[in-house]
């Protein structure tokens, strides 16, 4: 095996023992690594305030102290990786050094070649925290697309959030309601990723999808000898999301047996395995999704009472995409970015045909079919701009009497209304009605062509009179 090539690396050596220290010293400046070398903890503590170090090797037994205070007190930073040197016996102390923080540890004697083997472990494990911290913030930012259409949601989702942080323990669950290929899924993910469970785990069950007959166990795991295939102790899902986050996705598949052992873990936080008499503690967040309003479910006898109070606490709605107006656009436009990348493709532009056929589109698959038929556009479509004309039955939903929002009854809303929104909104679907000729579009719209041209940015200045 070729040397480590420890180059530019900054390390702290807190060793008692002369001989070892200058022995350890040598052999890492031989690798490259620059090495400040000290005997006691006071020396310790300047250096630490003054250089920033990659590693820390601490001695244990100080002429001062334990070289393990360094660790109570909290004083290095926080991508300072920390070696434990002990003396034979002292094996549970370098077990409490990292519980600590410290990253791993050297029971001595040793062979001095074993250090470098060490901080090389050390290094791995950061760079894999390091990359694992990286793309839990890329799933952070790409993980649901708001809007202005859901701020009222973004906002709601803010303050349990801060809810959890002041809490720093036990999480209640969180229930999100919506119509399937809403976007339920991503929201549990973005609550996960932006919460204090973030460096958990995320485990995710389809409860729609498990067996009846299997159900509970995966859940809640069995003993060995529970039933006939039951060859070996499994651990369940509760388990497994220990210190994470478990999505329960379509809760209410569940039978009411199973919906009842939910409950008991929301509020006693302990499972029973299959087959096992010992209560276990768990703490897992829960995040509940279901398609359907529960409060129906309940009154039709489908749902525990008991267990939808428990989970109302913390309710969020996502609204279907139909609702969310101009965001259909915006959404896409998110869409087609990550989509590009997916392909390897240059990212391609929204013509105004297909900008208008996707807000006339009444998305009964909502998100999901929505990033379907960009994704299936973007592959199969030609030129530089998308019309999407392959969506089912977008340009049979265009009005071609009042617009669709002005129906009897309607009334400006409180908050205001946008009449430059609006102009461009018929405009859109004017050209969507026309196949984006735009004089065909003027005359739909009785306004010149050059009116139609202006507002599309084809022309510099307004025609006159208008």
């Amino acid at each position: 095996m070729s040397e480590l090539d420890l180059s530019g690396v900054d390390i702290l050596l807190l060793e008692d023992d002369p001989m070892l220290r200058k022995r350890e010293a040598a052999l890492l400046e031989r690798l490259g690594a620059d090495v400040n070398a000290v005997d006691n903890l006071e020396g310790a503590r300047r250096l630490i305030a003054t250089l920033p170090f990659d590693f820390a090797v601490l001695d244990v037994n100080l002429p001062d102290g334990l070289g393990t205070d360094l660790l109570k007190e909290n004083i290095f930073a926080p991508d300072t990786a920390i070696i434990v040197v002990t003396a034979h016996g002292g094996v549970a102390g370098a077990v409490e050094a990292m519980r600590l923080g410290a990253s791993d540890y050297l029971v001595k004697p040793f062979e001095t070649e074993e250090l470098p083997l060490v901080l090389e472990r050390a290094r791995r494990s950061r760079q894999t925290a390091r990359v694992e911290e990286h793309r839990r913030s890329d799933r952070a930012k790409a993980g649901f697309f708001f809007g202005n259409a859901l701020k009222p949601l973004e906002a709601q989702l803010e303050k349990i959030l801060t809810a959890d942080r002041r809490m720093n323990g036990l999480l209640p669950p969180v229930l999100i309601q919506g119509e399937t290929g809403t976007g339920k899924t991503a929201l549990a993910r973005w609550l996960h990723e932006h919460g204090p469970r973030a460096t958990g785990e995320l485990v995710e069950v389809n409860c729609s999808a498990l067996p009846e007959a299997l159900a509970e166990s995966e859940l809640f795991g069995h003993e060995r000898g529970a039933f006939t295939d039951a060859r070996t102790t499994r651990m369940g899902l509760f388990e497994a999301a220990q210190g994470g986050t478990l999505f329960l996705d379509e809760l209410p598949s569940l039978s009411p047996a199973l919906q009842a052992k939910v409950l008991t873990v929301i509020e006693d936080h302990r499972i029973r395995r299959v087959g096992g008499n010992k209560p276990i503690p768990v703490d897992a967040r829960i995040i509940a999704a279901t398609q359907y309003e529960l409060k129906e479910r309940v009154a039709q006898g489908l749902f525990r009472e008991d267990l939808f109070h428990r989970l109302d606490l913390y309710r969020v709605a996502i609204p279907p995409l139909r609702d969310r107006g101009d965001d259909i656009v915006k959404l896409a436009e998110w869409f087609l970015c990550q989509l590009a990348h997916k392909h390897r493709l240059t990212a391609r532009q929204l013509s105004a045909t297909g900008r208008a056929r996707l807000l006339t589109h009444h998305w009964p698959g909502n998100v999901r079919e929505l990033a379907h038929e960009l994704e299936r556009a973007l592959v199969f479509e030609e030129g530089e701009e998308l019309n999407f004309a392959q969506l089912p039955g977008s340009l049979a939903a265009i009005p071609t009497g009042q617009p669709e929002w002005l129906k009897p009854g309607f009334t400006l809303p409180d908050s205001g209304f946008s009449l430059e929104e609006s102009i461009n909104r018929f405009m859109q679907l004017a050209l969507a009605q026309t196949d984006g000729n735009v004089s065909a579009a003027a005359r739909l719209l009785g306004v010149p062509r050059d009116f139609v041209r202006y507002r599309l940015g084809l022309k510099t200045k307004p025609p006159d009179g208008n």
